[in-house]
């Protein structure tokens, strides 16, 4: 996840899980720790239509011995920005990571991961060595959460108050993922509206964009952000594993992986959150128009009272 404010600095670095990969700087920007394949992303975007939906890129700067990608701070102009952060498409690795994870070599680190949070999905044999392979822990993390199934999984949301929400590794239906949604934004109709909106706009320019046609997009997310004003948004953030692909490959992003394809469901994803999008629209007017009769109900008692 990214960390875009210093105003959310010690909260919002601690959601990320990589604090030491972000700076700020005094032109208000957030330097990210340099990636060469971010950085060609980056450039390709400011010269495609996504260019609206990626934090703006100035470049690169070096402080001492490290090299930084700069780009402009999403939160500026944002009072106690609420922030979400969603993990688009069906699978978080590349393929080339599972090939070179398709060995029997095991790991105990994973294997102590994957007891920490199921230990009944290993097996006796697995228990016994202590250990699994990387290629099992890797197929095992997504197919326990929202990923394989919805092409999403919620990362981490931070409210108003910079408090951290991160168990959401439970959330496996639409219906789940719209409860998320609701509780992210308050059931407020109009952020929840602009969201709707700027991912609709955001699958036009997809259709569009030359660079989602030839780009593998691993483990990227969308960077949901709103304020107590209901200034809301949606950005395309994290390239660092998004590669090109050969250009005899024609990637449809909408349907399931197999092993070469070089699909990632980026749209799966897309689809889903603007499905529970609209889900949350139709249970937040429900809620509003409840309440506007309790409120009602409550006058008219109030003046029969008086009366």
């Amino acid at each position: 996840m990214m960390h875009w404010s210093l105003r959310r600095q010690s909260s919002w670095a601690q959601l990320a899980g990589h604090q030491g990969n972000f700076q700020l700087s005094n032109e208000g920007e957030v330097l990210k720790l340099h990636n060469e394949e971010e950085a060609k992303c980056l450039e390709r975007l400011m010269r495609d239509p996504l260019r609206p939906f990626v934090p703006e890129f100035h470049g690169t700067v070096t402080r001492g011995e490290r090299c930084y990608i700069r780009l402009a701070d999403l939160l500026s102009g944002l009072r106690k920005p609420v922030i979400m952060d969603c993990k688009m498409g069906v699978r978080t690795y590349q393929e080339e990571e599972f090939a070179k994870a398709n060995t029997k070599d095991l790991r105990s680190d994973m294997y102590q991961k994957m007891v920490k949070i199921d230990p009944s999905t290993l097996s006796q044999e697995e228990h016994r060595q202590r250990g699994v392979t990387k290629w099992r822990y890797l197929q095992w993390r997504d197919t326990t959460s929202s990923t394989s199934t919805l092409g999403l999984r919620i990362e981490g949301i931070m409210m108003e108050d910079g408090s951290v929400q991160r168990d959401f590794r439970q959330i496996k239906s639409l219906a789940q993922v719209t409860e998320a949604l609701l509780y992210f934004t308050r059931k407020q109709l109009d952020v929840l509206k602009a969201y709707h909106s700027r991912l609709l706009a955001l699958s036009d320019a997809l259709r569009n964009s030359r660079f989602f046609r030839t780009h593998e997009v691993i483990g990227s997310s969308l960077l949901f952000v709103h304020d107590p004003s209901s200034m809301a948004s949606v950005w395309m953030i994290d390239f660092g594993k998004t590669t090109q692909v050969h250009d005899t490959i024609k990637l449809r992003h909408n349907i399931p992986w197999v092993e070469g394809s070089r699909e990632d469901g980026y749209l799966i994803g897309l689809t889903s959150l603007i499905t529970s999008l609209s889900q949350a629209i139709s249970a937040a007017s429900f809620h509003k128009e409840e309440s506007g009769r309790e409120e009602e109900s409550i006058i008219m008692k109030q003046t029969e009272e008086c009366g």
